[in-house]
């Protein structure tokens, strides 16, 4: 059993969106640092619309989190697409590309900015979100209703906020085929842990969304969380 942060960004903001920036080897360095103080095994990292890895000590997943028109879809295992241009593919399309590279598909945040939990596509997962734990049993009834499991991911973009919520990953080996094929096959299952600063920082988190509309609704151009 791997403990794994299924949702992780290598840099703080979103300037630059859907390409790498200078920031990001210094992102991954320090989330990975902060994954090895946290007991994790690995962190997947899925930045908005483009991919970034690197070889590192510490094991990291490759994916990204994709603007489908209708919310944001992680796609995370051994080959998922390099970029995509935000608002362009639909979730069914999203899906597909995911399916035809091993990979899985991942519902992120439900409950905010995203309308994918009305789509009848064959998503492989839903997210536990560690930004929105007010949302877990929401989520938790939505994953049921949907019949798919549930991952459990930070949605750091500040390398402190990794572990906050992670996927305990039933596999042999820590590997990005082996990941995907355990979302896929329902082996796994979500953790939130947050601690008292982080609960805190949690509901400035939901007050920060709530000011900028980011409800349950999608914003068809939002690059941004």
């Amino acid at each position: 059993m791997f403990a794994v942060d299924i949702h992780t960004h290598s840099r703080f903001f979103h300037w630059s969106p859907g390409e790498p920036t200078w920031f990001d080897p210094l992102g991954l360095t320090l989330a990975t640092l902060c994954a090895r103080l946290r007991g994790l095994d690995g962190i997947a990292v899925t930045n908005h619309d483009y991919t970034y890895s690197a070889d590192r000590r510490f094991p990291t997943i490759p994916g990204v989190e994709v603007t489908t028109t209708r919310g944001h879809l992680l796609i995370v295992g051994p080959n998922p697409p390099s970029r995509t241009e935000p608002g362009e593919l639909t979730p069914h399309e999203a899906v597909e590309i995911a399916h035809e590279n091993d990979c899985a598909a991942i519902v992120a945040h439900p409950f905010r900015n995203s309308d994918l939990r009305h789509v009848d596509a064959a998503f492989d997962a839903v997210e536990l979100n560690g930004k929105n734990t007010e949302h877990v049993e929401q989520t938790r009834e939505l994953a049921a209703e949907m019949d798919v499991p549930l991952t459990g991911g930070s949605d750091a973009h500040y390398p402190i906020e990794v572990g906050r919520a992670y996927t305990l990953v039933d596999a042999d080996e820590l590997t990005p085929k082996a990941v995907a094929d355990a979302i896929r096959d329902g082996r796994i299952e979500p953790v939130v842990r947050l601690n008292r600063l982080e609960k805190h920082l949690d509901r400035l988190y939901t007050r920060f969304h709530a000011s900028k509309g980011y409800g349950d609704g999608f914003t068809a151009n939002l690059v941004e969380k």
